[in-house]
């Protein structure tokens, strides 16, 4: 009977095996990452730049750094390649951006760039970086977020600005038209190797305020993404689409769960539905963030119902085959007080992010 059992599974080890060699795959890895205020060299009087501003050698240090994660991100044994699409956030401008690729380390991945400057008080941007081999961008768009604060919210601010911790992203409101100036959202259509694919990079607004208060802020902020959404799907219900960046939300939050309804498990998406990866990272202990010795998701990659394989053939065309937080020993704090941290930028030059950037495979069997 043992002997039997070892006979069957030597077959069945052997036919799995020839299947596998019979089969060839591509696979292309989606990625999100925060720059952590990626700014640059000169203070531009137009925005609040001047405790960012980098000295030329803190300038090129950042680069380097930030260079040395993207070129690794999503790296593998079975994926030697960058990115093929990044979205980013927490960027001054456009020349930070082209800086960034001509870094030795980026230089021949040909990136190409989709940036807009966003109203956000600090001129902080979101962007992608995409390489041209693999990616043609057939439109791109910016879309504002324009939400404002109401009077009963601003007073019960005002009781409780004593409690609030202090973060330079804090919602400000405008005192003439009391709109709350944020990140725009960038869509970006194009082919990706003939196969037609849309991409949203978001950063939504901060918790300053408290988490229950600023809440409403990315709710409409997820709102508008939802709305961008179904725009793309009434044209091809089919479409595929991912949205993704820093939401200042976790994947459990009612941004994410009520108002885009995200799904943490792939047989409960239903057709034009949203699948959210991050949700099970979580569950696990797996962050891309940390704040008082507990780990959040807040860079979060999410996408439409077709690009979830039905099944073990179902490779004709690009699929999600699994996520990941790509976070290497040296973007982590290895002393002190935030031991186990993202190796954020300091009073002793620039670290590299406090954010670890979030990434997907997609994977397409070979013809």
């Amino acid at each position: 009977m043992k002997i039997n059992k070892f006979i069957g599974l030597f077959i069945m080890l052997l036919t799995v095996n020839s299947f596998a060699q019979a089969k060839k795959f591509s696979l292309h890895t989606i990625a999100f990452y925060n720059l952590e205020n990626f700014f640059d060299t000169v203070n531009d009087p137009k925005i609040n730049d001047e405790d960012f501003i980098y000295t030329q050698a803190n300038y090129e240090k950042k680069i380097d750094n930030l260079a040395r994660v993207i070129s690794g991100l999503g790296t593998s044994d079975m994926q030697k390649n960058a990115p093929i699409v990044l979205g980013v956030s927490e960027i001054e401008n456009r020349r930070v951006l082209e800086d960034l690729i001509k870094h030795p380390l980026l230089i021949n991945l040909g990136y190409a760039i989709v940036h807009f400057d966003s109203p956000d008080r600090r001129g902080i941007d979101t962007g992608f970086l995409y390489q041209k081999k693999y990616f043609n961008p057939t439109s791109f768009h910016n879309y504002p977020l324009i939400i404002s604060e109401d009077a009963q919210d601003k007073k019960a601010k005002e009781k409780e600005k004593d409690k609030v911790e202090a973060d330079v992203d804090d919602n400000a409101v405008d005192a003439e038209t009391k709109r709350i100036y944020t990140r725009d959202q960038i869509l970006m259509t194009g082919m990706l190797d003939g196969e037609e694919m849309s991409f949203i990079v978001n950063h939504w607004p901060s918790r300053r305020g408290g988490e229950k208060r600023s809440s409403p802020l990315r709710e409409a902020a997820a709102a508008l993404n939802k709305k961008i959404i179904d725009s793309l799907q009434t044209i091809n219900p089919r479409a595929k689409i991912f949205t993704m960046g820093d939401l200042n939300d976790g994947p459990f939050n009612k941004s994410l769960k009520v108002v885009l309804g995200t799904k943490g498990e792939e047989k409960e998406v239903q057709p034009m539905g949203l699948y959210n990866p991050a949700e099970k990272m979580l569950n696990k202990g797996i962050g891309t963030l940390a704040h008082r010795d507990a780990w959040d998701f807040f860079d979060q990659i999410i996408f439409t119902e077709p690009l979830l394989p039905k099944d073990a053939n179902d490779y004709k065309t690009w699929k999600y085959w699994k996520a990941g937080v790509y976070n290497k020993p040296f973007m982590i704090q290895q002393t002190g007080q935030y031991k186990g941290y993202a190796l954020r930028n300091s009073s002793e030059g620039p670290g590299f992010s406090d954010h670890f950037p979030s990434y997907v495979y997609l994977i397409k069997e070979m013809k």
